[in-house]
């Protein structure tokens, strides 16, 4: 789950496996496989690296923190 916010201000979590697509004229829409639009006040880049924090913190993006591996080492 990624935490948004839309454009009232409210914020709210949506989950980024259904996520299907993200445009901006002007404001960002983030589209999910059902259809399903929403208006976000985060930037294209800002979802895109909540994304693929989401996806690195279940492991579906390889490893999430390279820094952690070696911190194990010490």
């Amino acid at each position: 789950m990624i935490k948004v916010t839309r454009l009232n201000g409210k914020s709210f979590m949506l989950n980024a496996i259904y996520i299907e697509a993200i445009e901006s004229f002007p404001d960002t829409t983030i589209t999910l496989t059902n259809g399903r639009k929403y208006f976000v006040r985060e930037t294209e880049d800002q979802v895109y690296e909540l994304i693929k924090s989401f996806y690195q913190s279940v492991n579906l993006l390889g490893h999430p923190q390279l820094e952690d591996i070696d911190d194990e080492k010490e």
